[in-house]
């Protein structure tokens, strides 16, 4: 059963991310046809998204590169789970993979935000 609580933090996070946000697609490959082969098809998912730079303390080299982003995307409306391996594309242009996910989900129910870490390819 959703907990209302998390529920209003939804809209809240939707409501912050609608204002201060901008529109992005992420971009899924889905998997070639198992008997016929071929190449993946790439599917877009349209959502809001608040790319962030990490603060400097974060920015290890290793984990988190300096060139990485977090990125808040909003959960209503979006119809699939960020998950490593998408591209998260965003309104200006910037293309960011998806090297990891956090989804907020506490009540197992009801997904808050997703918290992503996007990272530029080279």
């Amino acid at each position: 059963m959703p907990n209302p609580l998390y529920a209003r933090l939804q809209a809240t996070a939707q409501r912050l991310i609608a204002k201060y946000g901008q529109a992005g697609v992420i971009r899924r490959i889905a998997p070639p046809d198992p008997v016929n082969g071929g190449d993946g098809t790439p599917v877009d998912y349209p959502c809001v998204l608040v790319p962030m730079t990490y603060d400097q303390r974060y920015v290890d080299g290793t984990n988190i590169g300096s060139s990485d982003r977090q990125i808040y995307i909003s959960s209503v409306g979006l119809s699939i789970k960020p998950m490593v391996g998408d591209q998260a594309l965003t309104a200006d242009g910037t293309a960011y993979h998806i090297v990891a996910a956090d989804p907020n989900n506490y009540d197992g129910v009801t997904n808050v935000v997703f918290i992503v870490q996007g990272r530029t390819s080279p």
